[in-house]
């Protein structure tokens, strides 16, 4: 099998060597200035995976006389923005058997990803199967750049809460297949998994819910159990720091005005007191859209100022220059029913209560640039107008998206009919409670995230493009992973390669290197769907979802 042949995401250019190359145990590894921390990724990778020592060896290009190297270095000249690598295997260099060349750090980075595919299967495994074996490469140059600098996967941890331990395993899933941004959401009705010192009780109430639906809110089905969990402080320090190790932005995501009953169960004072008994509510055990919604008092956003406040400092700007604040789903019943969210509209001239939700997302969007920060949030921020440096996930379609870009507003394209992953795979019973449109992983394969309809100068506000994996019917690890592979390969090769227009994208090819990826997939430990259908013990028999039939919307 030529290796080079079936590398995920396709690189943008390969020229072919005439012989291939080999790492053995005398192969060094050097690092010129400016990759040395990459040197501890590459041999916690593959060289964990061969079993090769890889010792540090001197020289940094051709010809040194030193035994076989691998080489990374800098080369801020090469196209293709601060991503771009070129990987060369070709024998010719001499004394060298791989040099992965990038225009920063970030780029070496993801060369490194594919000289790890280069080498087969194995070399996604922890620990090797045969030691002391050669590792072959196939003689190549590749030369490749993303398409996009969003490329990003959401993980939603508050409807299921995924231990810390799996939320590192995602960061490398994720780095594997060349994406860079990890949109972490943090908060929900559901749960609260994020530990703030000045409000304990966020962590101490929030966290936690005495039951949990079993499948959609119309299923009859309960675990009884107990669930919740959240990240210390120290947790999130070591997320941000394993995310910037491996070039990858983390997006705090923490969800107002709705979306937030779980904090107004930790401190009813934040809730519609006028309107409901706050004090008698618990964090909701069920999905949905809930009508409990953030009161637009001065003490709420004093609040979420003091959450953000330490967000803002687990999250340093350099990993996290955008902060999510949710802004979608957000009912307005309770606000036309409270004499306070009335005076509040009154006292500001707002137009009603889309302007009241509108002057909540601008007040926190003020607060963060005032702090270096930028504001992202569902596309409903839109309604009622939205501050000028705000993005905008578009979620709903392709329609706020565009609206958004013609509007000047920059916008990660994540339409729920495309890229949402809990939506199911196939239109068969045996599909683990099955919710959404049937969206295939040659449905993913064809989604294109730029809207023809956009002008050059509005597709520039396209930032990028983001898979979605809401958890409300993923109890564990298994299924989430059953829910994002393998269409998580399909959508990072949308979002790095230079592909044609969806109707001629050679979906074909595309499943002959799958054979390959599921291979890579299998020594990862990944429990996907696999071609022919859910496992035995991947269905869910009798548990309700909720399946939409028919083709998506195209809006």
């Amino acid at each position: 099998m030529d290796t080079d042949s079936h590398l995920i995401p396709a690189p943008r250019t390969t020229h072919q060597a005439d012989a291939p190359n080999r790492l053995t145990p005398a192969t060094t590894l050097h690092t010129a200035p400016g990759t040395e921390p990459l040197a501890a990724l590459l041999r916690g990778t593959i060289g964990a995976a061969t079993g090769l020592a890889l010792p540090e060896g001197g020289g940094d290009g051709e010809g040194d006389g030193n035994t076989d190297r691998i080489v990374l270095r800098l080369d801020p000249d090469l196209p293709g923005g601060p991503e771009a690598y070129r990987l060369s295997t070709d024998r010719t260099l001499q004394n060298v058997a791989a040099l992965v060349e990038g225009a920063t750090p970030a780029g070496v980075f993801r060369g490194m990803q594919t000289l790890r595919q280069l080498l087969g299967p194995e070399a996604f495994r922890r620990a090797p199967v045969a030691a002391g074996r050669d590792w072959t490469l196939p003689g190549v140059t590749i030369e490749d750049s993303p398409r996009f600098g969003w490329r990003g996967l959401m993980l939603d941890v508050a409807r299921h809460f995924m231990p810390k331990d799996g939320v590192l395993r995602y960061l490398d899933l994720i780095a594997a297949h060349k994406l860079n941004v990890f949109h972490f959401h943090l908060t929900d009705d559901q749960g609260w998994r994020i530990e703030i010192k000045r409000y304990p009780r966020l962590t101490e109430v929030g966290a936690w819910r005495s039951r949990t639906k079993w499948g959609h809110r119309a299923s009859p089905l309960w675990d009884e159990k107990p669930h919740g969990g959240y990240y210390t402080q120290d947790d999130i320090r070591e997320i941000v720091a394993y995310a910037a190790e491996r070039h990858i932005r983390v997006v705090p995501e923490i969800d107002l005005p709705g979306h937030s009953q779980a904090a107004i169960a930790a401190y009813p004072e934040l809730g519609n007191t006028d309107v409901i008994d706050t004090a008698s509510l618990s964090v909701w055990d069920t999905w949905g859209v809930n009508p409990n919604v953030l009161a637009p008092t001065d003490n709420t956003l004093r609040f979420y100022e003091g959450v953000l406040e330490e967000v803002l400092d687990l999250f340093p700007e350099d990993v996290s220059p955008f902060i999510h604040i949710g802004g979608d789903e957000c009912p307005k019943e309770q606000w036309q029913k409270s004499d306070v969210a009335q005076d509040r509209i009154r006292e500001l001239g707002l137009g009603g209560e889309n302007e009241l939700q509108s002057w909540i997302i601008r007040h926190f969007d003020t607060w963060l640039s005032a702090r270096g920060r930028r504001l992202i949030g569902w596309d409903e921020i839109l309604e009622g107008g939205l501050a000028p440096g705000a993005a905008v996930s578009s979620w709903r379609g392709y329609g706020a998206g565009i609206a958004a870009a013609e509007a000047g507003h920059d916008v990660v394209m994540c339409p729920e009919q495309y890229v949402y992953l809990d939506h199911r795979q196939a239109p068969g019973a045996d599909e683990p409670v099955p919710i959404g449109f049937v969206r295939t992983l040659e449905d993913v394969y064809r989604f294109e995230p730029v809207p023809p309809q956009l002008g050059p100068e509005a597709a520039a506000h396209v930032l990028g493009t983001q898979a979605n994996a809401w958890t409300e019917v993923m109890e564990n690890q298994s299924r989430v992973d059953y829910q994002v592979f393998p269409r998580l390969a399909a959508f990072a090769e949308v979002a790095w390669s230079a592909l044609p227009a969806p109707a001629a994208r050679d979906f074909a090819d595309f499943e002959r290197r799958m054979a390959a990826h599921y291979k890579r997939l299998d020594a990862l430990g990944v429990d996907y769907r696999p071609p022919a259908g859910p496992l035995p013990w991947q269905q869910r028999p009798g548990v309700v979802g909720r399946p939409i039939e028919g083709a998506p919307p195209n809006r």
